[in-house]
């Protein structure tokens, strides 16, 4: 069967012309001339692409996506910017709310096949990468009912592929679902009024992220940013409500989930509250430790000051005495710890 592809393109020229390249190419094209109707038709058909200009009437292209990804069942869809190169500075912000590739105009007939070619392959392998992120799926208990819904409730999302430094959402954002990481390292930060950064956990591959503002059904209440290139999946909301409503048994996991993080972040304030310079940040070192499971990990000054709660100058200072006190190695980012006994054994 052919795969449908959605343009969405109030320019008439550019609109027909990327049809009929499409329609060449063997696809099954619909076009629609605004956003608008571009959303209507996208939940009524439910395309297997969609090609969406940026600024349009009636409904712009970040609205569209908005739109889109806020329905479970046009979420999924690969969405493809079509922008002009006066308009690509704000590609990040489409990138960030979900957007999987862009074209910038004009484009020739190559590189449009290239993109909707590459961005339907990723589609159909997608299922095979889902397994590496269903570890702790797994681990919810027994091959009942309710661990089958869950699972394929991850199998049928998108893929999210965020790069170092994207933003997936702020502090302030309306809440949409929890987030699973499938590769990567995601860190959650929170600013304080006087603008410094807080960073109160990191999550990495089969870890949930988002689950205390999605359970209590509010605005995002932290910043969740990636550390190193990643991909991730959001399972909406209304569809986890939904399961966790009918299998109890996952609702308990999840709270337990909800639970040891919170049980994270009171340790990290009577650190800050209680503790010295030398014992927070031994005690930050042996927590990144663990988050990696391995004593060598590389993490920039920024996010180890962040975790710690002390300004950049004070963690080079602390990190210089622990390497001459021969408890930790350090070459240029990357820290080996060497005495983990007496840096969990810190004196305050």
């Amino acid at each position: 069967m052919k795969d449908k592809i959605l343009i969405i393109e109030d320019n008439e020229d550019i609109r027909e012309s990327t049809a009929e390249i499409l329609d060449l190419a063997g696809y099954q094209v619909m076009v629609a001339s605004n956003g608008k109707f571009g959303v209507e038709m996208a939940q009524k058909e439910i395309p297997s692409l969609i090609i969406c200009d940026i600024m349009m009437p009636e409904l712009d292209g970040y609205g569209v996506l908005y739109l889109l990804e806020k329905n479970p069942d046009t979420a999924v869809i690969p969405f493809i910017f079509l922008t002009a190169k006066a308009e690509r500075a704000d590609m990040r912000k489409g990138m960030e709310m979900g957007a999987d590739d862009y074209l910038t105009k004009p484009f020739d007939d190559i590189e449009l096949l290239n993109a909707v070619e590459s961005r339907l392959n990723k589609k159909n392998k997608q299922k095979d990468f889902y397994t590496k992120g269903l570890k702790q799926l797994a681990d919810f208990g027994n091959k009942d009912d309710g661990v089958n819904a869950l699972k394929d409730l991850v199998e049928l999302k998108k893929i999210r592929n965020v790069k170092k430094g994207q933003i997936i959402y702020y502090d302030g954002d309306a809440t949409q679902g929890i987030y699973l990481v499938l590769s990567g390292k995601i860190k959650i930060s929170k600013q304080s009024e006087d603008g410094r950064d807080f960073l109160t956990e990191i999550y990495q591959t089969d870890e949930y992220f988002g689950i205390h503002d999605a359970l209590i059904g509010r605005v995002h209440t932290e910043n969740a940013e990636a550390m190193e290139d990643s991909s991730i999946c959001m399972l909406h909301k209304d569809q986890v409500d939904e399961i966790l409503n009918k299998y109890p048994a996952h609702a308990m996991q999840f709270i337990q989930l909800l639970s040891a993080s919170l049980q994270t972040k009171d340790e990290q304030l009577v650190q800050l509250a209680y503790h010295s310079v030398r014992k927070r940040l031994a005690e930050t070192l042996i927590r990144i430790k663990e988050i990696n499971k391995k004593s060598n990990f590389k993490i920039s000054r920024e996010d180890l000051a962040a975790m710690a709660g002390m300004a950049t100058e004070t963690v080079s200072r602390t990190l210089s005495d622990f390497k001459e006190e021969k408890l930790i190695e350090k070459k240029g980012s990357e820290i080996q710890l060497i005495n983990e006994e007496k840096l969990s054994k810190m004196k305050n």
